[in-house]
């Protein structure tokens, strides 16, 4: 018996073929959905389920509601009420009425169906023009009789040519090839949090016998998910440090002393306890992972600068790396000129640095008289050395992917770590991604800075924002037009390669808003976006012809973007029509309007830090958000930057309009293992989870007891050991 539970552990890792019915043809289908395996091909979780055991009549639906209906198609037809829009009209009849189903933009479902065949959808009921409907609900076809009455269907997400059926088909036959394989969860651990064992968790999420039994399964495989990867990220931290000698730094110098003395403001009580913590982390003589998330405005280089200082004190360097030139530039001006006061002394390394700057910088550095040197991705070139790198600052670390964070850790012998973030993340998220950070939060802006506020404006009310930024530029204010694209298809400029919100190299214009309504996604699509390039010239020969208006975006080179914020800072450049280029960081507090154009195209929390650019001084700032979309979902979002200028309130919000699976998203590392968390309802789950890894770790660091070895082994197998999560 021990022997077929451990061939049937083993067949997890088999390639995907090795499953009955999975032909040569069909594995490269499963391949190119991300499916190498058959534990992809089990973790590939239903999106959707059709509870035939409850269903609904046409007559009993009542509107508003979620529900499964089955019945006859009794009439098929295609429609094109515009060029490029295309829907299938369904007619399904169930002998108490007829449900109108609509699915745009589909039309090879003419193919599929058929008049008189048998059919369950499953999404909300409308009512329209004398019937109740349902729009691109999910369908599946009830050809085998009555086969499927009285069950719960999975909806496996699926391709064109591997249908829902086939992929049904297939899970079952996967879930037969591992039939008895062990539970990596320890056995005190199911009992202790009521987890049924993992077979039965993977045999009741896919083919469930009530939706019970779906919540259960889930509960329990999210909860996996959470476990190993936190235990994964704790023994990578820990792997940073092995065989190595980490600093013990010196909290106490006479440049930190002497850099709260230069300070020019006073801290907030945020600030001063998040210096106690990197302090507190910083003096240990292990390697510190310590993650600053701090709201627009909150001050997190300021309290950088106190690592610095103490990497000096320790007579030690550091690195300090920003996702721009502009940003990195804009910290040497400002924290430089900080540092200088406290004895630090510190220079600039960027891509655009000149040949001979550079080599007398590297060889300042390599023998250690240089204590700070700050850049860009410039930093990872393997010429740039130093003598005794003990301290490493990651600006906007989100920005940067896994290897680059870990090459530039690899510069010193196990230095501290220090990472900032301003995208607000909520305390459940910040623990499922970085579980092995300790972690400080700034939420208080200092006193004395101005207040600012924002405005939702329809497109055809953009006049208003206009005459708002006249008025703040008669008053000698500058002002920031914002605009989601580089250039128009006929215009110039721009390196877009994966469609029209690539912005070049600095630039991350994502369109995060989900488009719920086809009607209007068609519409916005053939109007097109504002382009920074022609807008700049518009505005120009128009709206501020009595300004000098300047352009700046990330596909020019970058003596020429340093040019353009040069001018925009000494005022020699009025209003500045840009890319999101202006996201992160950068600082002219006479800049005191802001217009965003086409705001809907763009995400909660970067809308949020682009209006962070503005109300940075003493003076309030405005901030308009212009937008022609009909979207509910778009202009919810909308409001609610209207409604608070709070970060993370912001962030719990969007996260509460997020469909599951989509709340960590692919930009953070570690959020792939992450298929069934929804940190919105999983608080209680990523918080055990994060305490029974710990616990386990402290006592086990490398799983060497008996009952964790099948844990070691699936750490080894579903997360891998090449592929380092360090720095989230």
């Amino acid at each position: 018996m021990s022997f077929d539970r451990l061939a049937a552990t083993l067949s997890l890792e088999e390639p995907v073929g090795r499953v009955n019915g999975v032909s040569a043809a069909r594995a490269k289908i499963l391949e190119r959905m991300g499916i190498a395996t058959v534990r992809d091909l089990l973790c590939h979780f239903p999106r959707r389920y059709l509870d035939l055991t409850s269903c609904r009549s046409v007559r009993d639906a009542r509107i508003g509601e979620s529900c499964t209906i089955q019945g006859v198609i009794d009439d098929l037809k295609l429609k094109r009420p515009r060029p490029r829009l295309s829907l299938v009209e369904i007619s399904l009849f169930d002998g108490t009425g007829i449900l109108v189903v609509t699915m745009f933009r589909q039309p090879w479902l003419m193919d599929r169906l058929t008049k008189g065949q048998r059919l369950a959808v499953a999404g909300k009921v409308e009512f329209n023009y004398g019937f109740k409907r349902m729009t691109n609900p999910f369908l599946e076809g009830l050809e085998d009789g009555t086969e499927f009455v009285g069950r719960i269907i999975p909806i496996h997400p699926a391709t064109e040519k591997l249908s829902a059926g086939i992929m049904r088909r297939l899970v079952a036959n996967a879930l037969a090839a591992v039939r008895g394989l062990y539970d990596p969860l320890p056995v005190s651990l199911r009992v202790h949090e009521r987890f049924m064992g993992r077979q039965a968790a993977f045999e009741s999420i896919h083919f469930p016998r009530t939706m019970d039994e779906v919540a259960e399964a889930k509960r329990r495989l999210a909860y996996e998910e959470l476990f190993l990867l936190q235990l994964y990220m704790m023994r990578e931290a820990a792997a940073r440090g092995r065989g190595k000698t980490p600093v013990a730094h010196v909290i106490d110098g006479e440049r930190v002393q002497r850099l709260f003395e230069a300070l020019p403001f006073e801290l907030t009580a945020d600030q001063q306890s998040a210096i106690g913590d990197l302090f507190g982390v910083m003096q240990r003589p292990v390697p510190a992972n310590h993650l600053i998330l701090g709201d627009v405005g909150t001050g997190k280089t300021a309290v950088a600068a106190f690592g610095l200082a103490v990497a000096a004190d320790t007579d030690a360097q550091a690195l300090f790396m920003a996702p721009t030139e502009v940003l990195a530039r804009q910290h040497g001006e400002s924290l430089g000129a900080l540092l200088e006061k406290a004895g630090v002394s510190s220079a600039v390394l960027v891509g655009s640095t000149p040949q001979e700057e550079r080599a007398r910088l590297l060889e300042r550095f390599s023998r250690g008289e240089l204590d700070v040197l700050i850049g860009t991705h410039a930093l990872l070139e393997d010429d740039v050395v130093g003598r005794n790198v003990s301290f490493v600052v990651i600006d906007e670390q989100q920005r940067f992917g896994v290897e680059q964070r870990a090459k530039l850790l690899a510069k010193g012998s196990a230095p501290d770590a220090l990472f900032l973030t301003a995208t607000p993340i909520p305390r459940t998220m910040a623990l499922a991604l970085f579980g092995n950070f300790t972690m400080s939060y700034l939420t208080q802006k200092p006193q004395g800075g101005g207040k600012r506020t924002t405005t939702v404006l329809s497109s055809a009310r953009k006049g208003e924002a206009f005459e708002a930024a006249r008025e703040a530029l008669s008053r000698g204010e500058q002002v920031f037009i914002v605009c989601p694209l580089i250039a128009d298809s006929k215009g110039k400029g721009g390196k877009g390669k994966g469609g029209p919100f690539e912005d070049g190299s600095d630039d991350n214009a994502m369109p995060l808003v989900e488009i719920d309504d086809d009607a209007d996604y068609e519409r916005l699509g053939e109007e097109g976006l504002t382009a920074a390039t022609q807008e700049a010239k518009r505005l120009q020969s128009t709206v501020f012809a009595d300004w000098r208006v300047g352009l700046l975006h990330g596909g020019m080179p970058a003596a020429e973007k340093r040019e353009v914020m040069e001018e925009f800072r000494a005022n020699e450049i009025q209003v500045l029509v840009s890319t999101t280029v202006i996201e992160v960081g950068v600082d002219v507090p006479n800049a005191t309007v802001m217009i965003i154009e086409d705001a809907d195209r763009f995400g909660l929390s970067q809308l949020h830090q682009l209006r962070g650019r503005v109300g940075r001084g003493e003076k309030p700032g405005e901030v308009f958000l212009l937008s022609s979309t009909a979207q509910r979902i778009a202009l919810e979002r909308l409001s609610a930057l209207q409604r608070t200028d709070d970060g993370f309130v912001l962030a719990n919000y969007d996260l509460s309009l997020r469909h599951e699976g989509d709340l960590l998203g692919n930009r953070q590392s570690g959020a792939s293992a992450l298929r069934l968390v929804n940190v919105v309802r999983d608080e209680a789950l990523i918080e055990a989870a994060h305490a029974d890894a710990e616990r386990i770790f402290t006592e086990d660091p490398d799983l060497q007891g008996v009952e964790l070895r099948p844990l070691a082994r699936e750490l080894r197998c579903a997360l891998g050991d090449g592929d380092a999560l360090l720095g989230g």
